[in-house]
């Protein structure tokens, strides 16, 4: 982990098959220009949608396909440039996927307001006169839901136009992180550099060197400090656009608006936060533990991943992808033969770090003409297995639902879209600790597990309230600046650590600076909290042998945005408007916690 590869030596079968999607940048190049030519199609039939079902259904066919069309688009272009992030010609293909994706929108905006002005009573006979209508029910009782905050089409044009200038905010704090950025060496206690990029960062952080942590997250943050003004004044012109955003659609709030926009309830917001802070002590009680089995007199924000045994536990990626398929057998023969070929055959995974890689993991929302594909750095352990799990639950999400739905329904709403991943995790870790009883595996077992809670229990709720703050701030006409952020920060870690870990104000505030994803879709850090409490309820039933619980979950995984989200939750039988799910949530990671108190014979 000490030297990256280059990303010309890293071998074929560790890397995703971009190919398949299109065969060279060239075709890719050729592909875009002819899918802004046929914008004129959809153009076409612009103030004639309704003459009745027939032209609608033209109209439609031809946005699906050019829907598809740019979904493949931007696929390959991600994969282009997240790979080798300094790579001009993957920075060339991701912008004009971003442009041809804004020219999309701008053509096909004028959809929403026309059919709003034919209205409902004129939609609603249609569904009952013609059975092919049936399809776009849902889609148009949600326009219809929406109907107060959607423009005239002159307006949703301009709207349209914004999205490739306002991805630019996005894209502008990507590329300085992940093309950029070139930070200071780490040093391991024995005086030697450890090569410190945005790929290995996170294995260092699980690596049993102290001193090499310390000196990797150190210098890590620092690096973002040194930019912290340029971080805050992207971050802040986000917020400003999802706050301009708000006030054309007629909402009170940027919070609301993100919400009523994916049907969810604000009063989930609330209430994920609500149990968050009343548990805050059992995260005091978990970093007690860890000071303590890691033998140290003072815990520090590079100690939370510190493996707390010395046994080192090889996971190689096959074995990986062996126990996985192992741990989703409830699910049956076709949800783990297609994981299984998708790791193994038709190179789903781009897996091996290497230089210029962006950092984390992701997996894409592919149309039913291709298939999933997951970006990640994996290091042989069982944090690596863990996130691959995590990747290849949202894999299997995109791969029934684009299979089983339209285009109009076939990517999920953002709110679920955690649940398929920590599905995965939770049944690959309920079967790896049933089966190997040792104890130093099943104590690595629980430090996954605790790895899992704390990114989605611990960081994404704080980085909710960070947002809440910060939106609210701007809301008001107050100023953000890169100080004010380090210190709102900083003061939500504080109560989280609850002086059981020792704060350097500085370097733990800048947080919301390394969140160059995450804090740019506005609301989204929450949803992860949701998903994992979903997910573990929706385990539960598959792993107590409940009636169909299984079939349940891949009828969820298959119905895409076909309903609304807590009708598709209603499919696996979960109620996400109840408090239950994010309270039973929190007794598994106080089970946790207990657990592997004993095992470290430091409960």
């Amino acid at each position: 982990m000490t030297t990256p590869l280059l990303r010309s030596k890293v071998k074929k079968s560790q890397t995703w098959n971009n190919e398949s999607v299109f065969a060279s940048p060239e075709e890719f190049d050729v592909e875009v220009n002819s899918l802004v030519e046929s914008l004129a199609t959809i153009k076409n039939f612009q103030g004639r949608l309704g003459d009745g079902p027939d032209t609608f259904f033209k109209a439609m066919n031809i946005v699906d396909g050019i829907s598809q069309r740019v979904a493949k688009v931007q696929v390959y272009a991600t994969m282009s440039s997240a790979v080798d992030t300094g790579n001009q010609q993957g920075a060339a293909m991701n912008g004009k996927a971003m442009s041809a994706l804004a020219q999309v929108a701008a053509a096909t905006s004028f959809v929403d307001p026309e059919l709003l002005s034919i209205g409902e009573e004129k939609l609603r006979q249609w569904i009952k006169d013609e059975p092919r209508m049936s399809l776009y029910e849902h889609y148009l009782n949600d326009l219809f839901r929406k109907q107060a905050h959607v423009r005239n089409a002159e307006v949703e044009e301009l709207l349209g136009m914004l999205r490739d200038p306002f991805n630019s905010t996005r894209n502008t704090t990507n590329m300085l992180a992940n093309a950029d950025f070139k930070f200071k060496s780490a040093r391991d206690s024995k005086g030697s550099k450890v090569e410190l990029t945005q790929s290995t960062f996170d294995a260092i952080l699980n690596g049993s060197d102290r001193k090499a942590r310390q000196t990797a997250w150190e210098n890590y943050n620092d690096q973002y400090l040194e930019h912290k003004n340029t971080l805050a004044n992207n971050l802040a012109t986000s917020i400003k656009q999802n706050v301009f955003n708000m006030k054309v659609r007629n909402f009170n709030s940027s919070l609301e608006a993100t919400l009523f926009n994916g049907d969810v309830p604000v009063e989930m917001f609330h209430n994920l936060l609500a149990i968050f802070k009343k548990n805050l002590p059992l995260w005091h009680k978990y970093w007690k533990i860890r000071r303590k089995a890691l033998g140290v007199r003072t815990l520090h924000p590079y100690d939370v991943w510190a493996p707390l045994t010395t046994r080192k536990h090889k996971v190689p990626f096959e074995k990986a992808v062996e126990w996985i398929c192992e741990g989703l057998e409830p699910m049956g023969a076709e949800y783990v033969n297609a994981m299984r070929k998708g790791c193994l055959q038709d190179r789903w995974v781009d897996w091996s770090p290497n230089a210029g890689k962006r950092q984390g993991a992701f997996s894409t929302r592919v149309p039913s003409d291709t298939h999933p594909f997951i970006l990640m750095s994996y290091t042989d352990d069982i944090g690596s297995m863990s996130t691959l799990s995590h990747e290849l639950g949202h894999s299997m999400h995109a791969y029934y639902a684009s299979r089983s739905q339209p285009m109009i329904y076939y990517t999920y709403p953002s709110i679920i879209s955690e649940t398929a991943s920590n599905f995965n995790q939770a049944m690959t870790r309920a079967h790896l600790l049933k089966a190997n009883p040792d104890r130093c595996f099943q104590t690595a077992l629980l430090e996954e597990a605790m790895d899992n809670f704390h990114r989605y229990f611990f960081i994404m709720p704080t980085l909710a309230r960070f947002e809440l703050e910060t939106h609210q701030r701007i809301e008001k006409g107050q100023p953000l600046t890169a100080d004010s952020m380090i210190e709102l920060m900083a003061d939500l870690f504080s109560e989280g650590f609850g002086g059981e870990m020792n704060l350097d104000r500085e370097r733990v505030g800048i947080t919301w600076g390394t969140f160059t994803t995450h804090l740019y879709i506005d609301y989204y850090s929450f949803q992860y909290a949701i998903g994992i409490s979903a997910a573990n309820a929706i385990a539960k039933r598959v792993l107590e042998g409940t009636p169909n619980a299984a079939q349940d979950h891949i009828n969820f995984l298959k119905a895409g945005s076909s309903k609304s989200p807590m009708e598709v939750y209603k499919i696996a039988d979960i109620d996400m408007t109840s408090t239950k799910p994010i309270e039973d949530a929190f007794e598994v990671l106080e089970s946790y916690i207990d657990r592997l108190g004993t095992l470290t014979g430091k409960l």
